[in-house]
């Protein structure tokens, strides 16, 4: 029996709208895949979408697909995510369900301070799962599962969430893989790398869903398991990706400098990350003009164009801003007495030097105070 496992697809995720459809076409990819190969069902690790409550166009082409997969006979499992979680069960996943066109998963009850979790039965396979919550508060309950014994079938697990042994040099809630319960596969969300580990395996993303994935991953994946210990990854290269990053240090010149090593490069049906860098010598961001560079790549076929200026910044300036405190005390009371003539006027510069004593060390307030008040008694009434 074989079976397709997908993970973190964010549907709707994205704001650059030929990235939401890029995203889109990788999701279309993995399930015209499961298509053409003829596999028995399909796995949904968690994150189908990348809220509760996605674009009703996206929840649109979604359930439009998912009609394709029942006309073609192929049954969808699957678990939530952090991001379409909802505690209130309450999301466009339970539409999809009640829909008939995917089958939640998580099935429980809890006892005796255990949650015993309850199979979904399709064919000779027994298929468990957990969702993922908010901010990684599942950690604290996968321990606590247990299975509801299915003798004799091919067992899978599906979470969403981290593993310790995924991201070791992270401080962050996470599970030791060693604890879980026992199964013949482990189906894995929520982390965007690769990760493969005997039968325990990350399924996604199905595409990066940030600048940084973007430019580090470039592309997605699912994977396509046979039940008789065969676990192929498929990439989804549907759009290059190309980073440039550039170094300027004067504004006013640099959308010229952009340009020149624009040209340098086929843009051509490809994602444009620009990321500028340096200390600006000379005018502003905003002489940058981006809307020429924009205007630059759409005319050479770019398919989007992404920019990035976090690492740009203006000299540090060093400036002295301790002036003499004497000269300044001394201008602004030379300021108030020409304004204000009194006989008085002659104690003020006494006086500012009583009050600026200071609390000796283990001395009490209520004395520092006596102390302070009769030193200003002796100048103004000797």
């Amino acid at each position: 029996m074989r079976f397709v496992h997908l993970a973190d697809c964010h549907l709707g995720g994205w704001r650059y709208p030929e990235l939401q459809q890029l995203n889109f076409e990788s999701f279309k990819y993995a399930l015209e895949t499961s298509k053409k190969e003829k596999v028995d069902f399909i796995l949904i690790a968690g994150d189908l979408f990348d809220s509760a409550y996605p674009p009703i166009e996206t929840i649109k082409d979604a359930f439009n697909e998912f009609r394709k997969l029942k006309e073609a006979n192929i049954p969808v499992f699957f678990i939530a995510g952090s991001h379409d979680y909802s505690i209130s069960g309450k999301s466009f996943l339970d539409v999809l369900e009640k829909s008939g066109f995917a089958v939640n998963v998580y099935k429980s009850q809890e006892r005796d301070g255990s949650i015993i979790l309850e199979p979904t039965i399709y064919k000779n396979v027994a298929i468990y799962g957990f969702p993922g919550k908010k901010t990684g508060l599942e950690v604290y309950d996968i321990p606590k599962i247990k299975l509801h014994e299915a003798p004799g079938l091919f067992r899978i697990l599906m979470l969403h969430t981290t593993l310790k042994d995924a991201l070791p040099t992270l401080d962050i809630p996470s599970v030791d893989r060693k604890i879980l319960p026992k199964v013949d596969y482990l189906a894995l969300g929520h982390l965007h790398l690769i990760y493969e580990k005997e039968n325990a395996v990350y399924g996604g993303p199905i595409y990066p869903n940030n600048a940084s994935e973007l430019e580090n991953l470039q592309y997605g994946a699912f994977y396509i398991v046979d039940t008789n210990r065969s676990i192929k990854r498929h990439n989804i290269k549907l759009k290059d990706v190309l980073v440039l990053d550039l170094e300027i240090t004067d504004s006013l010149t640099g959308t010229e400098i952009i340009l020149e090593e624009l040209k340098k490069h086929s843009l051509k049906d490809k994602i444009l990350i620009l990321k500028l860098k340096g200390v600006l010598e000379r005018g502003r961001i905003v002489d940058v003009n981006f809307n020429k560079i924009e205007e630059f790549c759409l005319s050479q076929g770019v398919y989007c164009f992404m920019k990035n200026t976090t690492k740009l910044f203006f000299p540090i300036v060093e400036m002295d801003v301790s002036p003499q405190t004497e000269d300044f005390e001394k201008e602004i009371v030379e300021s108030f007495c020409a304004k204000n003539p009194h006989d008085l006027n002659k104690h003020i510069s006494i006086l500012l030097s009583t009050l600026d004593l200071e609390k000796k060390e283990d001395e009490s307030t209520r004395i520092f105070e006596e102390r302070l008040f009769a030193d200003s008694r002796k100048v103004l009434f000797p």
